[in-house]
């Protein structure tokens, strides 16, 4: 059946459409939108509606704060409304900047839910284990971090507050040939009953488990992965929320030409209409991007995408805009000033920062970086300031930021950078009092000039292809190329950030204003 329809998915031009090229997407034009919805590394996406209010959630690996929510009107135009992780350490001390040892590690795909006025997130990290937090407002404050399981060897999780007042909580063992349970929870969802646990799913890479209830069903959704075939999503369904869970069917093919859209949450609009809110699980350089898909159900089953003629669902691009509010003020945001006394929801830093030594306040409309010593000399991956957003994949991309070198002391290096396993960068660096313009891929050095200003603007351009070029400027104005053009990579699961670092070989010394960041995008 599966090859039967992937046959189809051939045959019916679902590959007219070449992954990576758009020149549009997002809400364009008569009230349509085109796949990707966000062309960027919004990774493990859940979401929810709660009246006529869409939230989702992102799994954020090492970056802090952690955890991304994102708010929409339409479930296309959507706006960063906060992090419910604000301290790593909570978690462990791996994710801190004295240690950073938790590359592709840290937060994993999670679920939000909403109950009885509180919204409640869940989620895994495969060295530690599972966690909760709840807050009456998406935007915050979150509560501490609440273990739920402190265990290695798990991901994936799901809670369903029932409407008869259970609660129950689905974590996968990958570590045991991806065996899901389920378990009862207590009504503040804060602990599990492991003596409950039950069977529900096991092999093949199954994952990415999400638990609705519909029409009196329980329909446990996830993902399977077959090698030569690809990622794709099923669903089990069960007329008792603990089971057994024994129909089960294939909801969507791998549609490997669009990156495998497989993991996400399904949900419906006030009108009735339903969804699937998926990242692209083949990640590229700009990560497991996020696509809205229709789901038709037949003969009580959610089916994702374009429906073939034999009942199974493939990639969608392009739909009819859901119904909705939207308003400019859902857009991702991207560029900063600085004016703010705190660091907009778009930013992370690499690590748990130490909080001292970076600053708003020490010069009003300028964010202070102050420097120093890596864990590994010269290596920006073990350099615990730098500060990040996501990186987007759309026809023109242009990052520039405005240094002021003032403060910069011997040992020091500062400047702007592009990063996920592999790394470049394109920044001052200053030795005997001499500072220098330097170029680096994966922190060797590859072109250096003397440089004897105050002031330095640095810039990041590039397009579909992510192919970076760095430029440098003395006034602002004209901008000369410095450096090779340096391909955006996918690594440690995660697309291309790019970030502002600053540290100091040598000693704690040495700071760099930065004047703002500004991100233009078509």
């Amino acid at each position: 059946m599966l090859l039967f329809s992937l046959f189809f998915s051939f045959i019916y031009g679902q590959t007219t459409r070449q992954w990576g090229n758009w020149t549009t997407w997002g809400e364009f034009q008569d009230s349509l939108y085109q796949n990707p919805i966000i062309p960027s590394d919004y990774s493990d996406i859940d979401c929810i509606r709660v009246g006529d209010d869409y939230y989702a959630i992102s799994s954020t690996f090492q970056f802090s704060p952690g955890m991304t929510i994102l708010h929409s009107k339409d479930l296309v135009n959507w706006r960063i409304c906060g992090q419910a992780v604000a301290d790593l350490t909570q978690i462990g001390p791996e994710l801190s900047w004295k240690r950073m040892n938790r590359y592709a590690r840290g937060i994993w795909a999670g679920t939000i839910r909403y109950h009885q006025g509180r919204f409640y997130i869940f989620f895994g990290t495969p060295d530690e284990g599972f966690f909760m937090t709840s807050a009456s407002n998406p935007e915050g404050p979150w509560e501490p971090l609440h273990p739920i399981m402190r265990e290695a060897g798990w991901d994936d999780c799901s809670v369903l507050f029932d409407d008869n007042g259970d609660v129950c909580f689905i974590g996968t063992h990958f570590a045991d040939n991806y065996k899901s349970y389920i378990y009862r929870m207590s009504p503040d969802a804060k602990s599990i009953d492991k003596s409950s646990a039950q069977l529900v799913n096991e092999g093949n890479g199954r994952e990415a488990s999400k638990l609705i209830k519909v029409n009196g069903w329980y329909y446990l959704v996830f993902s399977e992965y077959k090698p030569g075939i690809g990622r794709y999503v099923l669903a089990k369904r069960s007329r008792n929320l603990f089971g057994p869970y024994e129909e089960e069917k294939q909801l969507a093919l791998p549609s490997v030409e669009a990156m495998e859209p497989n993991q996400g949450g399904l949900i419906d609009n006030a009108d009735g209409n339903w969804y699937f809110l998926t990242h692209h699980g083949s990640g590229d350089w700009a990560g497991r991007q996020v696509s809205l898909l229709p789901v038709t159900w037949i003969d009580g089953w959610p089916i994702i995408g374009e429906v073939l003629p034999e009942g199974i669902g493939t990639m969608a691009w392009t739909g009819k805009m859901p119904e909705g509010n939207s308003t400019p003020a859902f857009y991702i945001a991207r560029s900063d000033d600085f004016d703010s006394s705190i660091l907009p929801a778009q930013w992370q830093w690499n690590y748990q920062p130490r909080k001292e030594m970076f600053s708003l306040d020490e010069r009003p409309g300028w964010l202070r970086l102050k420097a120093f010593t890596p864990l590994r000399k010269d290596t920006l991956l073990a350099a615990g300031n730098t500060l990040t957003q996501r990186s987007f994949r759309t026809t023109r991309n242009e990052v520039t930021i405005k240094l002021d070198l003032s403060g910069f002391a011997d040992g020091q290096k500062a400047g702007l950078c592009h990063f996920s396993q592999s790394s470049s960068s394109l920044g001052i660096s200053q030795k005997d009092g001499v500072k220098r313009l330097e170029y680096t891929e994966n922190d060797q050095t590859s072109l250096k000039t003397e440089f004897a200003g105050t002031f330095i603007w640095l810039r990041s351009s590039w397009g579909n292809d992510g192919l970076s070029q760095y430029y440098y400027s003395l006034d602002g104005d004209n901008f000369i190329p410095y450096g090779q053009p340096y391909q955006l990579k996918w690594g440690n699961y995660r697309g291309d950030r790019i970030g502002i670092y600053c540290y100091n070989n040598e000693e704690e010394k040495g700071y760099v204003d930065v004047d703002y960041f500004h991100y233009e995008m078509e």
